[in-house]
């Protein structure tokens, strides 16, 4: 049995539990730069507002107490999202977390004494009978641990297949407790699903679905073998054999050491400047590094961009390929490497709308290497023993963590708040992270 933890409008979710002033009423996170919706509650959805919608089309409606807006803070969903897996590590035998806010869990097997001996109470006006499984007891009890320990509200499905964990999980969501099992012949459900609310289905393949006569995903399930590879090949096959109850989705791990680690952000507003365009860069630099360091990892070069801003969208974008000394995961080191090229970035009297970084060849850092005995060293590098990871920028990582982050920063990344940075005029404070920033009990 395979479970699914969602949280419900994970963003919203996590504002709320500091500032209960929002519980109740329709309140949507915005994008990076304050630009439109991309998270919105249960209220905010009612009025019809939908996802994507931006935000100045909404402000009149916000002035007019109708409609609540908060910046992103990621910091806090970040955090947040590191309490619920840490939850559901200790009540799971195995936790796949496969976004910020969604997780897949392995329950413990009834017969380890670790499920309520209770049957469930039945659900009223539920659209779908309630099996009488202690895996539903125990998603109740996890479900309300995690309400308790943390404040946020999840649904959580069980079924055989991931895929059909997916589809419990919705049902879950829209039911009083939260918490749904999948029946073993899941027929009636699968009979009143769209198809193109199956996991895995995108909208190219439900034209092509469609026009084989598949509109639920019931059809999907008994469609033929042969069918569906001429629609979507094995990877449809795949989702058609976990909609049958056979797991065929392989674990992936989330955690695993990535293969190209990157930065980028679009400007709070269009930057004009070399300085802008060298600070923005800077920064993007030095929080890739911190990423990189994360995982263990050092990078033998970066890919650095700057894109031209264009009214309405889009723009050229102008990039440089930068080879470090050595591979390295020290931010100075970087910086010294890339401020050479920024230049042919700039063109004067050229508006910009975002740069970004892209560090590639990355391995990890305490594996073994070959050296080049022909290489040396020029003399004013501040490039550390070639293959070791920074002792100075550990350290750094480390006083960023105990008393905020950012605290400890490269000059080059500018003092104040530059205009380029992201425009978060709604943002909340970050009490789970931040020292200064701790809620205050009157």
């Amino acid at each position: 049995m395979i479970g699914l933890v969602d949280v419900n409008n994970c963003f919203v979710s996590c504002e709320r539990v500091f500032n209960r002033s929002l519980v109740g009423r329709p309140v949507a996170v915005l994008s990076n730069n304050d630009g439109c919706c991309v998270a919105r509650s249960s209220e905010f959805k009612a009025l019809g507002i939908a996802m994507g919608t931006p935000y100045f089309q909404l402000k009149d409606r916000e002035k007019s107490g109708e409609l609540v807006f908060c910046s992103s803070n990621y910091e806090l969903y970040g955090d947040m999202s590191r309490r619920l897996i840490s939850i559901l590590r200790d009540e799971a035998l195995d936790v796949e977390q496969y976004s910020i806010d969604e997780a897949f869990i392995t329950p413990p097997s009834p017969e380890d004494g670790d499920f309520s001996s209770r049957s469930p109470s039945p659900i009223p006006h539920s659209p779908f009978p309630i099996p009488r499984s202690p895996y539903f007891a125990y998603g109740r009890r996890l479900r309300s641990k995690i309400l308790r320990w943390i404040g946020l509200p999840c649904g959580i499905g069980f079924a055989p297949t991931k895929t059909l964990a997916k589809i419990a999980d919705h049902i879950a969501k829209k039911s009083p407790e939260g918490v749904f099992v999948l029946p073993e012949d899941p027929t009636d459900i699968l009979a009143d699903l769209p198809v193109d609310e199956v996991w895995g289905v995108g909208r190219r393949l439900v034209v092509k679905l469609r026009a084989e006569r598949i509109f639920t995903a019931k059809d999907l399930r008994d469609a033929r073998d042969d069918v569906i590879r001429s629609v979507g090949g094995v990877v449809l096959l795949r989702t058609v054999q976990e909609l049958r109850g056979i797991p065929s989705n392989d674990d992936k791990d989330y955690d695993a050491d990535p293969d190209s680690v990157s930065c980028s952000r679009s400007f709070g507003e269009p930057v004009t400047t070399l300085e802008g365009i060298s600070e923005s860069l800077a920064s993007f630099t030095a929080q890739a590094a911190t990423k990189l360091r994360k995982h263990g990892l050092l990078a033998s070069g970066c890919n650095v961009y700057a894109q031209i801003f264009r009214s309405g969208g889009g723009g050229d974008f102008l990039g440089r390929t930068v080879m470090f000394p050595a591979p390295t995961d020290a931010t100075n080191v970087m910086l010294h490497a890339i401020r050479r090229e920024v230049d042919a970035l700039y063109i004067p009297g050229t508006r910009y709308r975002k740069t970004g970084v892209v560090f590639f060849g990355l391995e990890k850092a305490d594996a073994p290497h070959q050296m080049d005995l022909f290489d040396v060293q020029s003399s004013d590098s501040p490039s550390p023993v070639p293959h070791s990871p920074s002792s100075l920028y550990k350290t750094i990582d480390a006083l960023n963590r105990r008393y905020g982050k950012g605290k400890v920063f490269s000059a080059a990344e500018g003092i104040g708040n530059a205009s380029w940075k992201m425009k978060r005029g709604k943002l909340s404070k970050r009490p789970t992270t931040r020292w200064d920033e701790l809620l205050t009990v009157r």
